[in-house]
């Protein structure tokens, strides 16, 4: 069974669809709604057709594709730059210290500031995976494609990147986070919020979000400890960031209060490791029990990248490749690929 990360299209939309509806909410990058996904696709096909190698407002969409099937089996998504649209709103964790000399006690206060210190910033998001596909490393395929798309065309993108994890989720589909904090001031529970945002943006937190700081000991103990605590299957997805170099520096989304992991671009480890190679042979004596490394291997230009894992050989000053991986991405001897190691 071979799969491959390519551009979505408008075709994907049920298979995007479906998998949408079995995120179970507080997923904003794949809304379970088919106009803004309809949207989303439009705006991503925009970004895969502009001329010019700038940076802009761009979204690009990609879909994993069981390739035997034709089935679209996940998603991932990269956005050039957040906040060009809406202000990027963000929480960081910051601290007021205050002395008495009567008292003679020192007092720390941890405060939630709402920040845009964030705009700017290239963000992936949207990765989902099915659950029946959740094996194999897929969705370390998944993620890491996008580095080397990010890589393959690094003028699009902007010198840090940013990656929020969906946050604490209780049964109910409820966020104690959300509760705790904004569900006070905009009179909707966050289900709601959440659908809203997903489909019309946040610039309804900038009209009535409390710009004041928010004093984290006057919080419930349920939204005091969901902060910055990612959602139970997010949290492989945390090690892999972590192991890309993203790290937590005390920004937490305003919704769930699940934490924003940041990473320099061009110290994304992907980025860093990854190699170009001309394609001297496919080689069907590479393989599982044969030789050669198995890798990620990309090759194509916007709209036409696709991505997956290959066995790789290096030979005659280029790269051998096995013939599997030759064929989902439609290429041959002569062909330049970038490839970079699984681990």
């Amino acid at each position: 069974m071979t799969f491959v990360i390519r551009a979505a299209n408008h075709d994907d939309l049920q298979h995007i669809y479906e998998m949408a509806k079995r995120t179970g909410g507080g997923f904003t990058n794949l809304p379970p709604d088919r106009k803004a996904l309809t949207a989303k696709l439009d705006r991503s096909h925009a970004g895969f057709t502009r001329d010019g190698d700038d940076l802009g407002d761009d979204l690009f969409f990609f879909v994993l594709e069981n390739t035997q099937t034709g089935e679209v089996r996940g998603t991932c998504q990269v956005f050039s730059a957040v906040g060009q649209k809406w202000p990027f709103y963000s929480y960081r964790i910051g601290a007021l210290t205050q002395h008495s000399e009567e008292l003679g006690r020192t007092f720390r206060a941890d405060i939630l500031n709402l920040s845009t210190d964030l705009e700017g910033a290239t963000e992936v998001g949207g990765l989902f995976l099915h659950p029946g596909e959740r094996a194999g490393g897929l969705g370390m395929l998944i993620a890491r494609s996008r580095y080397l798309f990010i890589r393959n065309h690094r003028s699009r993108f902007a010198d840090r990147t940013l990656a929020e994890l969906r946050g604490v989720i209780d049964e109910a589909g409820g966020s104690p986070f959300w509760d705790g904090v904004a569900g006070r001031f905009f009179g909707m529970n966050f289900q709601d919020a959440d659908e809203f945002n997903a489909k019309y943006g946040n610039q309804f937190i900038a009209d009535l979000m409390p710009k004041h700081p928010v004093y984290i000991a006057m919080l419930s103990d349920a939204a005091r400890h969901v902060i910055g605590i990612p959602h139970p299957t997010g949290r492989a997805a945390m090690r892999m960031l972590e192991n890309e170099g993203f790290a937590w520096e005390n920004y937490i989304d305003i919704f769930d209060g699940g934490p924003t992991m940041t990473v320099r671009t061009d110290q994304i480890r992907s980025i860093r490791e990854a190699r170009d190679g001309a394609v001297v042979a496919v080689d069907d004596g590479l393989g599982e029990h044969k030789t050669g490394e198995k890798m990620l291997v990309a090759h194509g230009h916007m709209a036409d990248f696709r991505c997956a894992y290959g066995w790789v050989e290096p030979r005659d000053g280029g790269v051998a490749i096995d013939p599997e991986c030759a064929s989902v991405l439609g290429i041959g001897p002569g062909a330049t690929v970038t490839f970079v190691a699984r681990w």
